[in-house]
């Protein structure tokens, strides 16, 4: 009965990673609504400076919108919460958080790539930062449930 619960918590927990990735890509690259522009306007876009961009969309709130915070700000952060605990449930390889942050900086840093060589979106060394935070959040998050978990049910999955 053990075994048979573990194996249908990680199969889940595939299929949720699979729908995860799916809405990520679609957001990242296909979502016009989240900042992507038209082939007209495509340009290279960049910020290599470190919290510009997270304090530009703080101190302009008001005039840009809370649509527009959240979806920066927070929306990079929660972006990257699935990843960061759902990965460690579906393998016991990622259950450490250095290859969690580190994978999930790698990821970002993938997807930042691509949004400045095919134009549709900016490099923003912030988005870096909140997806990797949103990395580490999760794994927190992980770890808080799977000691909890282990406390009322016993030893590790």
């Amino acid at each position: 009965m053990k075994n048979e619960t573990k194996r249908m918590i990680r199969q889940g927990g595939v299929i949720l990673f699979g729908i995860y990735v799916i809405l990520l890509i679609y957001f990242l690259f296909f979502s016009e609504s989240y900042g992507r522009v038209a082939d007209a306007e495509r340009i290279y876009r960049y910020n290599l400076i470190p919290f510009v961009e997270i304090r530009r969309f703080w101190v302009y709130r008001r005039q840009l919108g809370t649509f527009a915070l959240f979806t920066n700000i927070f929306g990079n952060v929660i972006g990257f919460i699935p990843y960061g605990f759902i990965l460690p449930v579906i393998t016991n390889r990622m259950r450490s958080g250095f290859l969690i942050i580190f994978s999930g900086f790698s990821i970002s840093l993938t997807v930042e790539l691509i949004q400045l060589v095919t134009k549709v979106g900016c490099f923003d060394v912030d988005d870096l930062i909140l997806n990797t935070l949103g990395s580490a959040v999760g794994y927190g998050c992980f770890l808080i449930c799977n000691h909890i978990r282990r406390k009322y049910y016993g030893k590790k999955i």
